[in-house]
């Protein structure tokens, strides 16, 4: 197998180095392996921390930064990004830059206290700019407050009992009667409002946010049977105060909620694949471009039993495996049931770390061991590996 054309589509590492940095160092392993190889990049993103800046990166957009309110109530920096290109009046902001579970300290992870307020003071600054359309990116939250406090900083009022309003917080909404969406910034009724998340997230139900996220974000067994009863009881809410069914509506629970209230205001729910990889928002053609390669590279920080449930490696896989183009995957660590990419039509896999190394050498050195795990992993390709789920062998 003679590789003439490589596309690199790699995720970011957390905390690490982002998309950009990851795919600039996969090309660098590549071409040490491959010298005249043709290097295609994308570097991709799901809406998580980092996606906004990196879509600005990629099309020569600009980062507007913006102090606003934490997740625990804490001024944070955040940020606004402002795309160019065909993307050019697009605003992109991360839910978790304002209220990621990276912000909440592990002393104070009470889902029913966080709040959103954050990002509807980032959603403020994006019509500040006067953009046309605000893109929300939801991932890695550490909030479960169902957008309330978004919607609070945006204007809008929760009465609870006698009128009386309420404060923020998830445990509030256990007491809530009435949202009062009269003070909204008006505004937002001349933008396109689009949150981009995982549209399999649901509000309520046995698999609605307080049962399947509240653990995660630090609910004990008592918090969470106390976000199931207020987020039934908020969607409720929301859906007399606006006309749709959030608590049915796929992806409305994205983001701990924040789609549900988002909704409230006008809001769109779309797949976050569907908008973070469309055309005309990054400039590219994922599909186009893997249809043209040899061979696809992707890379995630971690590869585990999760990959396989929405993360940047399984949608690149799949649009390979419609493709019929060999795709293999690095990984910063291997976590429990990482096998489970196998089954996604990756069809090989190769961790950056090969011998015995601290956490903080790992994460200190990723950029050349990850360069020097691609370079490996295409050595292999080229002398034999089996690459493609036809079961085609490298000659």
């Amino acid at each position: 197998m003679t590789l003439t054309r490589v596309l690199v589509a790699p995720s970011g590492f957390k905390e690490c180095l982002d998309t950009t940095e990851v795919a600039a160092a996969i090309a660098r392993g590549v071409h040490r392996a491959v010298p005249d190889a043709v290097v295609d990049r994308m570097p991709l993103v799901d809406g998580g921390e980092g996606s906004a800046a990196a879509l600005a990166a990629a099309t020569g957009g600009s980062v507007v930064p913006v102090e606003v309110t934490g997740p625990v109530g804490d001024p944070v920096r955040a940020h606004v990004a402002l795309l160019g290109g065909s993307a050019a009046g697009t605003a992109v902001v991360d839910m978790a830059s304002a209220a990621g579970l990276s912000l909440v300290p592990a002393d104070r992870r009470d889902p029913t206290r966080t709040t959103t307020a954050g990002v509807g003071e980032l959603l403020l600054a994006a019509l500040d700019t006067g953009c046309r359309r605000i893109v929300v990116g939801c991932g890695d939250s550490g909030t479960s407050d169902g957008g309330a406090g978004a919607l609070q900083a945006l204007g809008a009022r929760l009465v609870g009992p006698h009128g009386r309003e309420l404060g923020r917080g998830a445990a509030a909404l256990a007491d809530v009667v009435e949202l009062d969406l009269s003070g909204v910034d008006p505004r937002l009724a001349d933008v396109e409002l689009v949150v981009a998340g995982n549209t399999t997230n649901l509000l309520t139900g046995p698999h609605g946010v307080a049962r399947v996220f509240g653990p995660q974000k630090g609910a004990t067994p008592e918090q969470v049977e106390l976000l199931v009863t207020a987020m039934d009881r908020w969607a409720r809410v929301v859906e007399r105060a606006c006309g749709t069914e959030v608590a049915v509506l796929p992806g409305a629970g994205a983001s701990g909620g924040l789609g549900a209230g988002l909704v409230a205001v006008g809001a769109t729910i779309a797949c976050r694949f569907d908008v973070f990889l469309d055309d005309a928002l990054t400039g590219q053609s994922l599909d186009e471009l893997i249809a043209a390669a040899d061979l696809v590279i992707t890379a995630e920080g971690q590869l585990d039993a999760q990959t396989p449930h929405g993360k940047v490696p399984a949608e690149v896989a799949r649009r390979c495996r419609a493709a019929g183009v060999p795709v293999v995957a690095l990984a910063g660590t291997l976590g429990e049931g990482w096998e489970s990419v196998h089954g996604m039509g990756v069809a090989a896999v190769s961790s950056i770390v090969t011998g015995p190394m601290s956490l903080r050498r790992a994460m200190a050195d990723a950029a050349p061991l990850v360069s020097a795990a691609a370079e490996s992993l295409v050595r292999a390709v080229l002398v034999g590996f089996d690459v493609q789920t036809g079961g085609r062998r490298a000659a």
